[in-house]
């Protein structure tokens, strides 16, 4: 494979132009255009700085296991800044918004909202209702919302992540979307755009079962065992709609119950997700979807300690 084709892998997996993807290879324009047309070949150290690019981008990376522990215990470390980062986010209500528009917004966009971050501001906050956009990806959004208060609430109350949490979730993220809204699919559905079969739905209550006994094991490595449920339970695909923002509040639940921020996976990195989740589910490795998890925790606590750059 030459640079030209890795260079078009990598440009569509991380969705940037071309002139933020020499920005992010830290070369002009120019150069990276030739590169791009073979007129020249990037000097030896650039030439490694793409193939790993291509590595981490198509889940061929190898994450040391040295480097992902030091990972989580930086992590670690920081939560044990905080006395109670549920607490922190009850009774800071600046803290509280960010996260809801920030979380609501982002995985709304990842299964294809087209509300910008400013309107879903409006539409959480303001309770006004936008003319000229879907009433149904508007009322998503405040499903959204009232799903994380509910979240917010469940954790700091101590309460057991299982079934009755989970189809509470999704009974209150379609709650005027789908007659369905609160139970398991009866039916077979697929995953689009991935060759990867879902449970057939009979078997859909044993294996949510055996998802839930594994959360119950409080004595794991709660980035480890969150990667390893958010991967079977999208694999299983439980409803017929709204499992990838149900899997992500059930990670977010796990995290917040851990005393870690919770992790905010941005509609940017839509591509990289499912690239890191489908590895996970397909080759059972989840050094990458943990590492991931890792920088989406961090961007998390950014919003927690208030350094968050869009944190008015």
């Amino acid at each position: 494979m030459n640079n030209r084709q890795k260079l078009e892998i990598i440009q569509r997996i991380l969705g940037l132009t071309q002139t933020k993807l020499a920005d992010k290879f830290g070369v002009s324009f120019v150069a990276f255009n030739n590169w791009w047309t073979d007129k020249s070949t990037p000097r030896p150290k650039m030439q490694v700085t793409i193939d790993a690019l291509f590595l981490e981008v198509t889940g061929q990376k190898i994450i040391p296991a040295d480097e992902l522990t030091a990972r989580k215990y930086a992590l670690q470390k920081k939560s044990s800044n905080h006395r109670s980062i549920i607490a922190e986010i009850l009774n800071n209500v600046d803290i509280r918004n960010q996260l809801i528009l920030k979380l609501t917004y982002h995985s709304n966009q990842i299964e294809g909202s087209k509300l910008s971050e400013p309107d879903t501001a409006t539409i959480l906050f303001d309770n006004v209702a936008l003319l000229n956009r879907s009433l149904t990806e508007q009322m998503e959004a405040k499903n959204h919302q009232t799903a994380l208060n509910y979240l917010f609430d469940h954790i700091a109350k101590k309460e057991r992540i299982d079934e009755n949490f989970i189809l509470k979730l999704h009974g209150i993220l379609m709650n005027g979307v789908r007659p369905d809204a609160g139970s398991y699919r009866r039916g077979a559905v697929r995953i689009v755009g991935v060759n990867l079969p879902t449970a057939n739905y009979i078997r859909i209550p044993g294996l949510m079962s055996e998802v839930l006994a594994k959360i119950k094991k409080s004595n794991q490595d709660v980035i480890s065992l969150s990667a390893m449920i958010h991967s079977q339970f999208e694999q299983i695909h439980p409803f017929s709609d709204g499992n990838g923002r149900v899997g992500r509040l059930l990670m977010n639940a796990m995290l917040l119950k851990a005393n870690l921020a919770p992790a905010i996976i941005r509609q940017e990195q839509k591509r990289l997700y499912y690239t890191y989740l489908y590895k996970a589910q397909t080759k059972n490795d989840h050094s990458q979807l943990e590492d991931f998890i890792c920088d989406a925790i961090m961007d998390g606590f950014e919003i927690v300690e208030r350094k968050d750059k869009n944190n008015d």
